[in-house]
């Protein structure tokens, strides 16, 4: 049987893996989003584990309340995207920061 332990390490690499990816690519919006939503995966396995081991079903009821706001986001971002793609023609960081008021 797979241990709490074993799936506790997962997530910590998945979280690093996305802590990382967000310190190295400053420059693609796309990819920090997707790094972003690495890091809510390894938040949700985290829930999921600790309320599958403690009987509980709280943590797994929260997965589904962070799953529908990790959605709205990647919808509303990636309207943002699109819109500052067709009127700048990028959407690099550094294309972003004229946005600035």
């Amino acid at each position: 049987m797979i241990a709490l332990s074993d799936y506790l390490i997962l997530s910590s690499i998945v979280f690093c893996i996305g802590l990382a990816g967000i310190f190295i690519n400053r420059t693609n919006i796309i990819m920090l989003l997707m790094c972003v939503e690495l890091i809510l995966a390894a938040v949700n396995t985290n829930f999921i584990a600790f309320s599958y081991f403690s009987g509980d079903i709280a943590g797994q009821i929260f997965v589904f309340f962070i799953l529908t706001v990790a959605a709205a986001e990647v919808a509303i971002g990636l309207a943002i995207l699109t819109l500052m793609f067709r009127s700048r023609g990028s959407i690099d960081i550094d294309v972003t920061s004229t946005l600035k008021g």
